[in-house]
């Protein structure tokens, strides 16, 4: 039996629509859709129902033929969601009070979908975590109330079955998957007292024991937690809103692991700068890490924090697994052009490369074979439109929305694990209409001072590093440097040429040519005549070198000091004086 076709959700100004997946990308011929503009719209877990809020009612329908499951009246709902087995619909609608109730209304409503009844109307203020957290089989449901986690069994909301009780509990994440639950908690650090996240596994919630692991960090404003799949370790990215040392626009992250098994590692990070994201692989044996200032460095590492492939540096600042797991995509979105470098995970080798130029939202096809990019409103409110590709780069479908209409979202319709099985990874373009979107390579960025200066011989102002393997025994474990390389051809051609003698022939080869010499930050002008003005320009030009080592060793990871940062600052200075020279020759 042929595994159905993914349904494509696109919510927009102009109302809500379905559409039927890749490769027909056709409208959805049991759903007519919904001319007005709908505030919110979701799937069930498993796919088969779809609910969506158009200002007047809240609507549930089956997604296969668009029959009707229940319609609540509730035309404020801002938010909802289905709870894993389809039960329960969560809605969620913004705080207010009257003057004839103080209190104000219940604004997190919990609905029976067979019955449509109410089960529980509750207080929620805040939009972050307004959903509560299901187990997978729903005996247990969580939500955090006042510094509390409150614990509800099989659906009963009148009675709190249980509750961990922590000063400043923050921000919580169950675990995935079934029993037993498990669920990390997070509480900052105030008054010197360093933050920490907790392990706990339900019901065992107090006592000195009851921690299954504790990882204390500083330096952290927020945190963002994921479990993996098979819900054996949690990685916590830490992250402050400013970044004191004056280095980072972004403030400043780090990244932390705990394992259910007690064991706990700050990740170390090979390049300073931002953590731009963090994903868990399928398998949950690896995750992959996107940090770094521009250009970015991406690297798997396994479950013991140690780099297992350097995926090198780029203009890249995301990264998504296909629902298999046997696909990489890493991405730069945002301010960066849109760059999508697909990555076959199992061979560490890369299938193509496309842009997608302003996408503001990517997401993986649940077949594991395409994926969409949108540019949505508000992020941009210009050329908005979607695209359907094959992850070789080719694409299948596109829409531009109307002028004087906005796109706000698109969303794959989920479909349970196992219904789509891994396939072989191609790496040839499909043929499509539209044909391939391979990147364009594009002239490098050359800042105003350097603009009538002629180009070095790369033509980048910062070099990207290759891949690299790091597995033990990988071949190209280590990147030779230039003179490593040369030397190596020198040796291969003295073993050929004894080689050679020993046969009687006297004649050696050749030495190979040498490696063409990599060109200085700036290219060497000509004499100018001037003794005096040739060694200002020499004595510059040895200072920016200096200045260039001191910049790779702080890349490095080494702490320069003070009088060493100082003469970093004055680079631009020195390239603004090497400038006025050359042209006063």
């Amino acid at each position: 039996m042929a595994p159905p076709v993914p349904l494509l959700a696109v919510r927009g100004s102009d109302g809500t629509s379905l559409l039927r997946g890749p490769p027909s990308c056709e409208q959805h011929s049991a759903f007519s859709g919904d001319s007005r503009p709908s505030r919110c719209v979701t799937f069930s877990r498993d796919g088969t129902l779809f609910g969506w809020c158009n200002g007047q009612k809240v609507s549930v329908v089956k997604a296969s033929d668009g029959s009707a499951v229940s319609t609540f009246d509730l035309p404020k709902t801002s938010l909802l969601d289905f709870s894993p087995l389809g039960r329960v619909l969560a809605t969620w609608q913004l705080y207010s009070k009257s003057q004839d109730v103080q209190q104000g209304d219940a604004n997190l409503q919990l609905w029976d979908l067979q019955s449509g009844q109410l089960i529980k109307g509750l207080y929620q203020k805040k939009v972050e975590s307004w959903c509560p957290s299901w187990s997978e089989d729903e005996s247990i449901c969580v939500r955090s109330v006042n510094n509390e986690l409150h614990f509800y069994e099989n659906n009963d909301f009148n009675t709190i079955a249980n509750k961990l009780h922590m000063q400043k509990v923050s921000d919580f994440v169950l675990s995935p998957g079934g029993q037993p639950s498990k669920v990390a908690v997070y509480v900052p650090g105030s008054k010197g007292a360093p933050s920490f996240v907790r392990l706990y596994q339900y019901p065992v919630l107090s006592g000195p024991t009851a921690a299954l692991a504790n990882k204390s960090f500083f330096k952290a404003d927020k945190v963002q937690m994921q479990w993996n799949r098979k819900a054996t370790a949690v990685l916590v990215m830490a992250s402050t809103e400013v970044d004191k040392s004056g280095a980072s626009y972004y403030g400043e992250q780090t990244l932390h692991y705990l394992a259910v098994s007690g064991e706990t590692a700050a990740v170390q990070l090979p390049k300073k700068g931002p953590i731009y994201d963090v994903a868990w692989s399928p398998d949950s044996a690896h995750f992959c890490a996107v940090f770094g200032f521009m250009p970015a460095k991406a690297t798997v590492f396994n479950l013991k924090c140690d780099p297992v492939f350097d995926f090198g540096t780029g203009p890249r600042n995301a990264a998504y697994y296909s629902p298999q797991g046997h696909i990489l995509v890493l991405a730069g979105f945002g301010n960066l052009q849109g760059q999508m470098e697909v990555w076959d995970v199992k061979k560490y080798k890369q299938v193509s490369k496309a842009q997608a130029a302003d996408a503001t939202s990517f997401s993986w096809c649940p077949d594991g074979e395409h994926v969409v990019t949108a540019t949505c409103s508000p992020r941009l409110r210009v050329s908005n439109g979607y695209k359907v590709w094959h992850y070789t780069g080719s694409v299948l479908h596109q829409q531009a929305t109307p002028a004087g209409s906005e796109l706000w979202e698109v969303r794959w319709q989920p479909c349970p694990s196992g219904i789509f099985p891994e396939r072989p990874v191609k790496y040839q373009a499909t043929a499509t209409q539209l044909g391939s979107t391979q990147a364009a390579p594009k002239q490098a960025y050359r800042p105003p001072a350097l603009r009538h200066v002629p180009a070095s011989g790369s033509g980048k102002l910062h070099e990207e590093e290759p891949p690299q393997d790091l597995r033990p025994g990988a071949a190209g474990e280590k990147s030779l440097s230039k003179a490593a390389l040369k030397n190596q051809k020198k040796r291969e051609a003295k073993k050929a040429a004894r080689q050679l003698e020993a046969k009687g022939d006297a004649s050696p080869p050749p030495l190979p040519p040498d490696p063409a010499p990599v060109s200085n930050s700036q290219s060497e002008p000509s004499s100018s005549g001037d003794l005096e003005t040739d060694k200002k320009i020499k004595n510059v030009k040895k200072k920016l070198k200096a200045i260039e080592e001191l910049k790779e060793q702080q890349a490095s990871g080494k702490v320069l000091q003070k009088n060493q940062l100082e003469k970093v600052q004055k680079e631009e200075q020195l390239l603004k004086e090497l400038q006025d020279l050359q042209i006063g020759q």
